[in-house]
């Protein structure tokens, strides 16, 4: 946000911060579509085919959150068309998914399912394995809801496998709890709660509460066809209290429908009535009927005609007045009602939570190639990040023996690819020991350990660290048949406080300040090739697991004389 706020950023970098803005403002949801809004228009004006359609894929999700399906689905429509023109099959394919899923809320099968076909063919020929599996859950969704169940099984449990694959949680707890509603329907109420119980124990952990009434819901019906009312009541009971709590209103309806059955089979008609009277409230803001009538207008080739539309509203609306009016209609209407399957299971945002996580996800997985965790957080969370002090911390610094001189000599694609050699390999190391790398310039590789998060053993893991990298060094130049360009490296590590922080205008990057620092580069240029060169400071606080020599007080530009120790292996 403090970045936007600038605007001093361009072209590229902008359209970017733009999308990520969007997808990221889960809070203001009219601000989101301003982000998207501005990043279409910028889009056309940069003739920039993919993020058009990103732009109009964050608007449709958005416009379908407030309610606006009508637009929303003219957004993906958009979304895309500009995904053709990019050549960009994946977003193709999952603007084709989003639009099925918009046809399956309105109740038109027929066009949910056209598109969920040209989603998982387009999709099979792209790599994005979690979108494939996403578009063939909801069109199991459909074919349940349609009471297909086989075909609803067979695209269950195609996209389960490709969830497990990808160790997807999310996924296969949807497909767990899709397979038990299946398997109730069908009457396999072991296999139903079997199953679904599996599914609401991963949710809860993942803490996606959408997916989690529904199943509720049916676990309800399930113990009242065993005739286990106490058991049923408190399901469904469950199921609304969840639902209110998380402001769910198509599970909010079903749960209400659930409790006015319960308690119309008790003897209780003032309960049934009240909790019928609310599924009817909010099944009918759900619904929207303007807006379906108005959706029917587009792609006329693929909708029921107008005239049967007014005629099902008409017979729909003289229905519940009849509902309404008269309490006894109530009660045989609800066994009605029940015996054609009376609930509306997924609401869009359940159907469609699986491409939204996978697309927070990417997202995030961006910003943490850049920032470390606990900063990006920030930066979501409150549009800028506060500099920091951390009273103690690990530097080190790495350099290549002789690289100017090779430097000089080799092609500038020979010269990338053998520092991107070391340095993809530093990063692992720096995973590996939970170190932070905070950046590189030319050769120099620089990272940082004991923050964001502070710790006591940040020096031991930084030596153990810098042993991994000089061993690595080593043997890639002794053991190079192929005679690429090794080098020999030198390492030196300083220990003190630094200020950390995010800064920059158009790039921004997490870097550390202070003295620490600058005697941490110090430390590197007076060490040797294939050395660990340390300051006194770290020496205090890895002397006793460490071996080291005492170099002396040692020169330093612009410091004076300085004590600085060789590491040479672990003691312990």
């Amino acid at each position: 946000m403090k970045i936007y706020q600038r605007g001093n950023i361009e072209n590229a970098e902008k359209l970017e911060l733009l999308r990520n803005l969007s997808f990221n403002e889960v809070n203001n949801l009219r601000l989101s579509l301003r982000y998207a809004e501005e990043l279409i228009a910028l889009s056309k004006l940069e003739n920039n085919y993919l993020y058009l359609h990103r732009g109009y894929f964050q608007k449709g999700n958005k416009l379908r959150l407030i309610g606006d399906l009508n637009k929303s689905l003219d957004a993906f429509f958009k979304s895309e068309a500009a995904a053709s023109k990019a050549k960009y099959s994946a977003g193709q394919g999952t603007a084709y998914s989003s639009i099925a899923d918009v046809y399956s809320v309105m109740g038109n099968s027929k066009n949910a399912y056209l598109y969920y076909n040209k989603a998982i063919k387009l999709l099979r020929e792209t790599d994005n394995s979690i979108g494939l599996a996403s578009a063939l859950l909801n069109m199991g969704d459909e074919y349940f809801k349609n009471k297909k169940y086989d075909l609803a099984l067979r695209n269950f449990k195609e996209s389960g496998e490709i969830f497990k694959r990808a160790d997807y949680l999310i996924g296969t707890a949807y497909n767990l709890g899709n397979i038990g509603m299946v398997y109730a329907e069908q009457g396999k109420d072991a296999l139903a709660m079997k199953y679904m119980s599996k599914a609401i124990k991963i949710l809860e952990e993942l803490k996606d509460y959408y997916a989690i009434s529904d199943y509720l819901t049916y676990m309800s019906a399930i113990y009242l066809k065993q005739n286990n009312q106490a058991v049923a009541l408190n399901y469904a009971q469950r199921s609304l209290e969840l639902a209110q709590k998380y402001g769910l209103k198509d599970q909010i309806s079903n749960s209400n429908l659930k409790l006015s059955e319960l308690y119309q089979i008790s003897g209780n008609p003032v309960e049934s009535f009240k909790h019928y009277k609310n599924h009817i409230i909010y099944r009918d803001s759900v619904t929207n009927l303007k807006s379906v009538q108005q959706m029917a207008d587009l792609r006329t080739n693929f909708e029921v005609s107008q005239k049967q539309i007014e005629v099902d509203l008409l017979n729909q609306g003289k229905k519940n007045r009849q509902i309404i009016a008269i309490s006894s209609a109530i009660s045989s209407g609800l066994v009605f009602l029940l015996a054609f399957g009376m609930f509306r299971r997924y609401k869009f945002i359940k159907k469609t939570n699986v491409i939204i996580e996978e697309e927070k996800n990417r997202s995030d997985s961006l910003l943490l190639n850049i920032l470390p965790e606990e900063t990006a957080h920030e930066l979501k969370q409150n549009g800028k990040v506060l500099a920091k002090k951390f009273e103690s911390v690990s530097v080190l610094f790495t350099d290549f023996e002789g690289f100017t001189q090779y430097a000089e000599k080799l092609p500038p694609e020979k010269l990338v690819e053998s520092v991107d050699y070391y340095f993809s390999k530093f990063d692992e190391i720096m995973e590996k020991y939970d170190l932070e790398k905070i950046k590189t310039v030319g050769d120099c590789y620089m990272c940082a350990g004991g923050l964001p998060f502070p710790t006591e053993d940040h020096a031991f893991k930084m030596v153990q660290a810098a042993f991994e990298i000089a061993t690595f060094v080593r043997d890639s130049k002794n053991n190079n048949p192929l005679n690429h360009t090794r080098f020999e490296i030198r390492i030196g590590i300083n220990s003190g406080p630094v200020v950390a922080g995010v800064v920059g205008t158009k790039k921004f990057a997490y870097d550390i300040w202070g003295d620490t620092v600058n005697i941490a580069s110090r430390m590197e240029s007076n060490s040797e090739p294939g050395k660990i060169n340390v300051s006194e400071n770290t020496y205090e606080l890895i002397k006793d697991r460490f071996d080291c020599d005492y170099r002396g007080e040692i020169e330093v530009k612009n410091r004076g004389t300085m004590k600085m120790y060789f590491v040479n292996n672990p003691t312990t």
